[in-house]
């Protein structure tokens, strides 16, 4: 563990284990497979951790949001501007893909590399069924459908054993509005028990992520051993357009959260150092949900009430990476089969892409790609067959997509509690300075020194004379 600990906060340190993971994995498969199952169990463990840390936090949050000014105002604006910063990392994504257009004028060896990549994926599943057209408007309406069911369930306690995070947010939030509602001697009881339960979470996530490393050394492995360098160029159009778009959106949400905290942006970076190297590595948008309360709250002075209602709520809800993600990946697919865009099919992949990004809420890996389709079958592009594409690289765009969207929540914290003396808390560097008193000085002119001289010496006199007369007694 004490090995462990430097490298898992160390930028160096995770770099050099994701080089090594990939030379491992091009000489030594099976020893990078072992990684790769360490790491997996490591996700298991976080996810196990974070889903009764995203409920009680949620509780927390809301008890003390409910508490500030206006706080059915505060609770609708982080709703709209969660939803804002999904909307524009979509139309970025639209715009950066009209302007790059990926996928576009490929060589033949690409496409000949797309066709081997399917051939291949369809002797894996032992049957070639690929729907390109037909059953777009079904697919999309069970895909909303399931999406609504599961964002309000009829049965909390089937959501919660069947670990559906948007039906658990759902009743956690009616259930939390409820408990902040009571006054703290009905519920101070209930409130120990949830602290405690809050910090044994966060020690068991702080525990495990110290099995960072091992991921990553174990995810680089694994994608050099099942990655052919073949499709990493063919994809690379893709991978580098969506790359840029996220390093660019990442740090306009940097720099706002850093003028809206009054901070250098230096110190913004230095703070979530250790959130966004969880979320880079660790390919889980909940493992970070510890290390970026405590970044917002203790180092960079937000409310934590508020910090503590919108990281758990964001790390479910505030998909901007996942936006970002599938209006890139529409455009690319669209200009792999030669399908002409107009303006009208630009603000569909826009909109249609902040949409899918909403359905996947609580979905992690692969199982994200899956809802890429929705935006696709809406322009009868063929769903199933560009999923294979993208399930090949989904581990390389799986950390980008959760800094994008950890660094929008950042961004919405600050949008909402920044410059509010009533939310804004000393940050821990100011409180950990001892106050120094500063020295009293005394100034007298001439005069006031005259008359203090010739009161002490009446004093002096008066006091001679008592003892004169005590001793002749």
């Amino acid at each position: 563990m004490n090995v462990l600990k430097p490298l898992s906060g160390s930028t160096l340190a995770l770099l050099a284990c994701m080089a090594a993971g990939a030379l491992c994995g091009l000489v030594a498969e099976p020893a990078g497979a072992l990684a790769y199952l360490f790491g997996q169990l490591y996700l298991a463990v976080v996810n196990m951790a974070a889903m009764p840390l995203l409920v009680v936090a949620t509780f927390f949050g809301l008890r003390q949001v409910c508490e500030l000014p206006r706080p059915a105002w505060r609770v609708g604006t982080i709703g709209a501007l969660a939803l804002g910063l999904m909307v524009l990392c979509g139309v970025a994504g639209t715009l950066a893909g009209a302007l790059a257009m990926p996928g576009a004028h490929l060589p033949e060896h690409a496409y000949a590399t797309f066709g081997e990549r399917l051939l291949q994926s369809a002797g894996d599943a032992q049957e070639v069924g690929v729907t390109l057209f037909d059953g777009a408007d079904a697919a999309v309406s069970q895909t909303s459908a399931y999406g609504w069911r599961e964002a309000v369930p009829d049965n909390f306690y089937r959501v919660l054993a069947q670990g559906h995070p948007l039906g658990i947010l759902a009743g956690t939030l009616l259930f939390g509005l409820a408990f902040a509602a009571l006054s703290r001697e009905q519920t101070s009881m209930l409130g120990n028990v949830f602290e405690g339960v809050y910090r044994t979470l966060e020690i068991i996530i702080e525990r495990a992520n110290l099995l960072i490393p091992v991921l990553a050394f174990g995810t680089a492995a694994w994608v050099s051993a099942h990655t052919p360098p073949a499709m990493l160029a063919a994809m690379g159009s893709f991978l580098v357009c969506f790359l840029a778009c996220a390093a660019v959106l990442g740090g306009a949400a940097t720099a706002l959260t850093a003028r809206r905290a009054g901070l250098p942006l230096v110190q913004i970076v230095a703070s979530l150092k250790a959130p966004l190297l969880v979320g880079l590595t660790s390919g889980s948008a909940t493992a970070s949900i510890p290390h970026t309360i405590e970044a917002m709250s203790a180092r960079l002075g937000f409310s934590r009430g508020i910090v503590e209602l919108i990281v758990p709520f964001g790390a479910v809800f505030v998909r901007a990476g996942s936006a970002l993600y599938f209006s890139l990946a529409t455009v690319f697919v669209a200009n792999l089969y030669d399908r002409p865009l107009g303006a009208g099919d630009f603000a569909v992949i826009a909109f249609a892409s902040v949409g899918a990004a909403f359905l996947s809420s609580g979905k992690s890996g692969v199982a994200t790609v899956g809802y890429m389709g929705v935006v696709l079958s809406l322009l009868q592009l063929p769903a199933e067959a560009a999923s294979v594409l993208f399930v090949t690289i989904d581990l390389i765009c799986e950390g980008p997509r959760n800094v994008v969207s950890l660094l929008a929540v950042c961004a919405v914290i600050a949008l909402v509690s920044a410059g509010l003396p009533s939310e804004r808390v000393m940050p821990e560097p100011l409180r950990a300075q001892p106050q120094v008193r500063a020295p009293l000085r005394f100034a007298l002119s001439r005069g006031q020194l005259a008359l203090v001289a010739g009161c002490a010496m009446t004093v002096a006199s008066l006091i001679v004379l008592m003892g004169i007369g005590v001793g002749a007694k």
